[in-house]
């Protein structure tokens, strides 16, 4: 029996069949081969249109059917991992009126700062557990007051994930973990919101429908299966934003549990029981994939805009010529600290681990006679690894204190440099496993089929591929001296 994972990333599409006896891909595609654009339109917006990912799931579908490793007919059940926070919207004919405002958009961080205060700085703590800050309310409340023909032809906002579910289904779900992420949740009340539908003054008929993460989000249209050569009636079984689905695919689903990535952006992610939350929101804690009234799992989240985006912005700048894994060797040839060469990787957006400042990537101390290509390119890995590292400590003085962090083998954690240089940055030893968020998704899928009695009877052959422990002390000067050129920043 096989299992379908769709991964709904910012750079690109990503599609993995899972044989669910093994729990092992068959094949994966990725769709496509180089970086979907994304739509600045003034300096701080970042939209996406939503038709392109379909298109693209499309395509990377196809994609895997082409490889002749399995039969599209044995595929059981459709999962879906997406990038967070994003804002869809569309009329009642399911017709996207407006390109997506996606996670890395800062448009809305001024009318999220007014909430908190308005509504009541405690009353969203411990509520909501987050500011509304920059997320998907505060988004939906920038169409209202600046796009009001197109707010008046809404049917329902959803999140990208629910966007490609209708687009297989025709049927708009949501989930207690999507409201949350999109600060829509009342943890208190576990319920909508009311006092975020009274002040920005939503109607509670824009929402879709709630399902449980694991459930039933609606099966596949026969028009969409015989395209893709599919079964029709295939159900969708499983919704969830990618952080969330990445600690999924690697079993992070308890308390005290922790796990990594280092994509488009970098993110710790850790579990919690309790209703907890930074006072500052420069951490924020959503609904876990296997959250319930009667069962508290808390994913508290650390993110980092700009991780992934400035390795790439600097291949394209100073090695358009070169592979990443040629760039990682060219890295590996300059001495740790590289020479006082300090980058701070904050260029994407409002960063929520700053308060939403807007800081700016910034290169410090370049000596024209000394540093060249790899000591730039190490000390890029240096100063996302010094960023994860200050995240972590807002993570240590909320009460998250990990004694080890799950990665998955995929983007900077391909790096044995990135990975030697987070450990010692962070002094937290790291586990690397072969599962990505399409693998996880499609478990995910199998999860909500029932088709694995219980979740961790979906990982029993989980892969460990190495385990990376601190080896030194030695970068805490650099990290030290990093630090002080953020705060530098910050008091600007």
């Amino acid at each position: 029996m096989l299992l379908l994972g769709i991964d709904i990333g910012t750079s690109s599409i990503k599609v993995s069949v899972v044989d669910s006896e093994t729990q092992r891909a068959i094949t994966s595609a990725q769709y496509p081969d180089t970086e979907s654009p994304i739509l600045s339109y003034q300096t701080g917006w970042a939209e996406q249109s939503p038709d392109m990912w379909w298109q693209q799931v499309q395509q990377a579908i196809q994609l895997c059917n082409t490889s002749g490793h399995y039969n599209p007919a044995d595929i059981a059940a459709i999962g879906i991992a997406y990038q967070m926070h994003g804002l869809v919207l569309v009329d009642k004919d399911q017709r996207v009126l407006r390109d997506s405002i996606i996670w890395c958009d800062s448009r809305a961080v001024e009318i999220g700062d007014k909430a908190f205060s308005a509504m009541g700085e405690k009353k969203c703590l411990t509520h909501l557990l987050n500011s509304p800050g920059n997320f998907t309310a505060s988004k939906l409340a920038w169409v209202k007051q600046n796009e009001p023909e197109v707010y008046e032809q809404i049917d329902k906002m959803m999140l990208p994930g629910d966007f490609i579910a209708m687009k297989l289904t025709g049927e708009i779900t949501t989930s207690e973990s999507a409201l949350s992420e999109g600060i829509f949740f009342d943890f208190v009340n576990n319920c909508i919101s009311e006092d975020v539908l009274k002040y920005f003054g939503f109607s509670k008929n824009l929402f879709p429908v709630i399902q449980p993460v694991f459930s039933n989000h609606g099966n596949l249209l026969k028009s969409v299966a015989d395209k893709l050569r599919l079964k029709p009636g295939i159900p969708i079984t499983y919704k969830a934003g990618d952080q969330p689905n990445n600690a999924l695919s690697l079993n992070v689903l308890n308390p005290g549990e922790v796990a990594a990535t280092a994509g488009t952006s970098g993110v710790i992610y850790g579990v919690s029981d309790q209703l907890a939350y930074d006072p500052q929101s420069r951490v924020n804690t959503f609904a876990h994939v296997n959250y319930t009234d009667r069962q508290k799992r808390l994913g508290v989240l650390l993110c980092i805009n700009g991780t992934g985006r400035l390795y790439s912005w600097a291949r394209s700048v100073f090695g358009p010529a070169l592979n990443f894994n040629e760039m990682n060797e060219r890295a590996a040839e300059a001495p740790s600290g590289s020479y006082g060469l300090r980058i701070l990787p904050f260029g994407n957006g409002a960063e929520r681990m700053l308060c939403n400042k807007p800081v700016g990537a910034h290169v410090e101390n370049i000596d024209l006679n000394l540093h060249g290509q790899s000591h730039v390119f190490r000390a890029v890995q240096e100063g996302i690894a010094c960023a994860f590292r200050y995240g972590l400590d807002i993570m240590r003085s909320n009460g998250m204190n990990p004694s080890v962090i799950r990665a998955g083998r995929a983007n900077l954690f391909l790096s044995d440099l990135f990975a030697e240089i987070f450990v010692n940055a962070t002094q937290v030893p790291v586990e690397l496993y072969k599962n990505d968020g399409s693998t996880g998704a499609a478990l995910g899928a199998g999860i909500g089929a029932k088709i694995f009695a219980t979740a961790k009877e979906a990982f029993v052959n989980m892969e460990k591929i190495k385990v990376i422990e601190p080896s030194n002390k030695k970068f805490e000067p650099v990290y030290q001296d990093w630090k002080r050129l953020l705060e530098k920043q910050l008091s600007n």
